[in-house]
């Protein structure tokens, strides 16, 4: 039996054996300020050892451990690797899921792709400049968009309204 007829006849269940491709960034994102690509190697020397799991090994942070979870103040959420600004703190709010939760990213600012990692299929998101692992998208969050954005606290940097954006990481 060939790959194709394994497929047929695994049916539904083909998705659970098919290869997770890596996050794909817009091409808007790209034209704006293009991909960053570093070895794991160098990444691992850039951040601390509980960022770099998340950002490049996929890992999860526990629930509540984040100090961002009670960040109320004005600013922006950036990706703790890149520093490419991901979300602005008008669209945070408390999920009760002991993790920060947006409504909305910024334009061009994360890739998705599903992952089966739990078995059934969640949408995972990324950093669309870096492809650092930010957290999971779900469709139980507030109006307008009806999405939940919920995020490593390990792998955003939060920067105060009124403060000096860092220069995107080369």
């Amino acid at each position: 039996m060939d790959r194709r007829q394994s497929l047929k006849w695994l049916g539904g269940f083909s998705a659970f054996i098919l290869p997770v491709a890596a996050p794909a960034a817009s091409s808007a994102s790209e034209s704006a300020v293009g991909p960053l690509r570093k070895p794991k190697a160098e990444w691992a020397t850039l951040l601390p050892r509980p960022a770099y799991r998340v950002l490049f090994e996929e890992d999860t942070e526990r629930a509540g451990s984040s100090p961002l979870n009670h960040e109320k103040r004005e600013g922006t959420f950036l990706c703790a690797a890149c520093y490419l600004p991901l979300f602005d703190s008008s669209t945070k709010y408390e999920s009760g899921t002991g993790w920060p939760s947006f409504w909305q990213a910024l334009p061009n600012a994360v890739a998705t792709r599903t992952d089966f990692k739990l078995i059934y299929p969640r949408t995972e998101y990324h950093c669309a400049r870096c492809g650092g692992h930010q957290g999971h998208v779900f469709n139980d969050g507030p109006q307008p968009t009806g999405k939940r954005y919920c995020n490593n606290g390990v792998a955003l940097q939060f920067v105060p309204r009124g403060e000096k954006l860092p220069d995107l990481r080369t």
